[in-house]
């Protein structure tokens, strides 16, 4: 699972500590501020944010849920072909999306 934002429901007064200045919107906005509000280290890239040390709980039953393409991802394995965004309607911790401009 590749974590791109979500929304601090738990533990908001760490995550604010931990990126001062942000709004409650912004906290965990896009990856690198989702880590940072969480306290996952770089050196923690790949890790399975469900086991030890990290406790991080998820819905033991499927959420209601949309999909869209990713930003910046296109070809045989992209853009409208692969649905790879995933998000909860009317949750403010998903990024928009932008749609990324063509190379020549």
């Amino acid at each position: 699972m590749l974590l791109r934002g979500g929304a601090i429901v738990d533990g908001l007064g760490l995550a604010r500590a931990r990126r001062p200045g942000a709004s409650d919107g912004d906290l965990a906005r896009g990856p690198a501020r989702l880590a940072k509000a969480l306290g996952v280290p770089l050196a923690a890239n790949g890790s399975d944010l469900l086991a030890p040390p990290f406790s991080l709980r998820v819905p033991r039953s499927p959420l209601e849920h949309a999909s869209g393409p990713r930003t910046g991802i296109s070809g045989a394995g992209g853009a409208s072909s692969f649905p790879w965004r995933f998000w909860l309607p009317g949750e403010s911790g998903v990024s928009p999306y932008r749609r990324h401009p063509k190379s020549h």
